[in-house]
């Protein structure tokens, strides 16, 4: 029994661990280097999208080549609306 317990608090402790390190570099990966998204409506078709409303795309958006200014003609680029407006010196949402 008692060597029951120890091997599930060692696994617990190994989730945590693990649990710990992996959130920080997901979400740094998702902020620097990649993200994926769906692309919904008409706005991108025949290239995205072709299937019109009943179906959406999924892509992956690529930060780092944004970062270094290697955008070449012909690139999908995506915007995304900024939320949070600050002006006049407070943030407005």
């Amino acid at each position: 029994m008692a060597q029951a317990q120890g091997l599930g608090r060692r696994y617990i402790k190994a989730f945590f661990k693990g649990f710990f390190v992996a959130v920080p570099v997901t979400v740094t990966f998702l902020d620097r280097v990649a993200c994926v998204a769906r692309v919904e409506g008409a706005s991108m078709q025949p290239s995205l999208n072709p299937g019109g409303r009943e179906a959406s795309d999924v892509v992956l958006l690529n930060h780092w080549s944004i970062r270094n200014y290697d955008v070449q003609r012909g690139d999908i680029v995506s915007l995304v609306e900024e939320k949070y407006l600050y002006s006049n010196g407070r943030w407005q949402f």
